[in-house]
């Protein structure tokens, strides 16, 4: 039997942002808020010894540095970020997690009281 081990870890974001480039009296254009879940997935063989593909301790410390610089910010303000829309989220997150994990497969984004996600694969 063969097949591939994807592991998913999930955090959590509350922030705030805008959207310049609706039309005037829209009301994104305004400041608001969300609360954004994020879902990251690794994908790999695991190791030998530890049997993780990599261990969650890791992960874990990792995200948390990514979701500090979210949580409770006002996203419009975030380097690099450019618009605030799910997808340049799901790309900025993997571009912060990306040197750490090169087996980063994909990062979600959700807007779940509006149903919405945005998902980013990199393989």
């Amino acid at each position: 039997m063969s097949g591939r081990f994807h592991i998913v870890k999930e955090f959590g974001f509350e922030a705030a942002h805008y959207f310049g480039h609706k039309p005037a009296g829209h009301e994104n254009t305004r400041v608001h808020g969300h609360s954004f879940k994020v879902e990251v997935a690794l994908t790999g063989e695991p190791n030998a010894v530890t049997g993780c593909v990599v261990d969650f301790e890791t992960v874990n410390k990792t995200i948390e540095r990514v979701r500090e610089k979210l949580d409770h910010h006002f996203l419009n303000d975030i380097e690099g970020l450019g618009t605030p829309s799910l997808e340049n989220l799901a790309s900025w997150i993997a571009g912060e997690l990306r040197a750490d994990f090169p087996q980063l497969a994909s990062v979600t984004v959700r807007r779940p009281t509006l149903g919405e996600s945005c998902r980013y694969d990199l393989t």
